[in-house]
């Protein structure tokens, strides 16, 4: 791997968290022990995004629930480290047959609780009190649609007024790198870093990896007007589609484009009035030619071609927590009426036929679909307007 976007910023300490009362931050101290690095950031995200909405107090726990996306989550190496130790022969080789004597016996107690995907909802759960409807989703890069969508549809079924929506995700852990070098197309290309990733444009040479965590509250609308609270957007809905070809070979184009069609259809919405698409925009061959056709297939009737941004650009892929970055850069893009530029797209590529955004603060019109795909072929679309009050 030649380049990574890691989060520096992020130390993990309880400043992170945002503004916390001393019991918050008495129990974020103590269980910051028992969350890897993903877990850290989702939950940081998610208080920061709690914060924001001062939500505290406004409504019963009962009725505040919590949906969160994330990748699978693996054990650092450095947790078998000393067990392995223990079960070497005097050659250094490993002798298997001591692990369950020998080994386990090193491992902390606690070890499979900093590795659970449904750890940031239950933490965050206890910190807030938030003892509403939960539920953890583990739908790699399209965790974010999927989170969405199910936060959307508890609070329309009326089983929750507000819902902690978030993801978070890493492709820098030692094992994933391994696992994206052997099976993705990563850019390899020399030069700045800052150019490495070039989603839909000819010269673009594969991922760059990345890490990060983002999170925002849904909350019913008219408890949000009554509240005074800040309304950053209305979400219409979200959608999530799975396509696979002969031995299970990722259909990603087709994934994207029944997910679009299906949330615009679900809200009554035409394609014709979507301000902009904040696409998946991976920077790899395959995957953004794919996404284009996708786009086209639901956008391609209209009289002026779709706005096309991607966030990646910018940070790369981070996992299940990109998508959720790219969604709160739109709604904030739609709230504040600027729409940001696509980085490193210099020479369009026939493969790609896309109106990519490559000025800043063009008007971003009055709504997005903000997409979302696995290598898998699993893929999300969230839907949202600017609110008009």
């Amino acid at each position: 791997m030649t380049f990574g976007a890691e989060a520096r910023d992020f130390c993990g300490s309880a400043d992170d968290f945002g503004p916390l009362d001393k019991e918050q931050i008495k129990a974020i101290r103590k269980g910051l022990k028992v969350m890897c690095r993903e877990c850290q950031m989702g939950v940081a995200a998610a208080q920061l995004a709690l914060s924001d909405a001062g939500l505290a107090g406004k409504t019963e726990p009962e009725r505040a629930g919590i949906c969160f996306g994330s990748d699978y989550m693996i054990s650092l190496p450095d947790e078998f480290t000393e067990g392995i130790r223990q079960c070497l022969d005097e050659g250094g080789q490993f002798e298997r047959l001591r692990w369950p004597t020998d080994g386990l016996p090193r491992m902390s107690p606690l070890w499979l609780l900093k590795y659970l995907p449904n750890m940031p909802a239950s933490h965050l759960a206890i910190y807030n009190d938030l003892r509403g409807p939960s539920n953890s989703i583990t739908l790699r890069e399209a965790s974010a649609g999927a989170v969405i969508a199910e936060a959307f549809q508890t609070i329309v079924r009326d089983q929750a007024d507000a819902m902690v929506v978030g993801c978070t995700g890493t492709r820098l852990h030692p094992l994933k790198t391994i696992h994206a070098t052997q099976q993705e197309e990563l850019a390899t290309c020399n030069g700045d870093p800052t150019r490495a990733c070039r989603p839909f444009d000819r010269g673009r040479c594969g991922m760059v990896l990345g890490e990060g965590a983002g999170a925002v509250v849904l909350e019913e609308l008219v408890m949000a007007q009554r509240r005074g609270a800040t309304i950053y957007g209305e979400v219409l809905g979200g959608s999530t589609s799975s396509a696979v070809g002969a031995r299970l070979v990722a259909r990603r184009g087709r994934a994207m484009r029944n997910a679009t069609s299906a949330v615009l259809g679900s809200a009554g919405v035409a394609p014709e009035s979507i301000g902009f698409v904040h696409a998946h925009g991976l920077s790899t061959r395959r995957c953004d030619a794919e996404e284009a056709w996708a786009i086209g297939e639901v956008f391609g009737g209209r009289a002026l071609p779709v706005p096309v941004v991607a966030a990646k650009s910018y940070f790369g892929n981070l996992g299940a927590g990109g998508g959720m970055v790219e969604f709160i850069a739109s709604v904030l893009a739609l709230h504040h009426g600027r729409l940001f530029r696509t980085l490193n797209y210099e020479t369009p590529d026939p493969d790609c036929p896309l109106a990519v955004v490559t000025e800043a603060g063009r008007e971003p019109g009055e709504s997005f679909v903000s997409l979302g795909v696995t290598p898998q072929g699993q893929a999300s679309a969230a839907l949202v307007r600017r609110y008009s009050g």
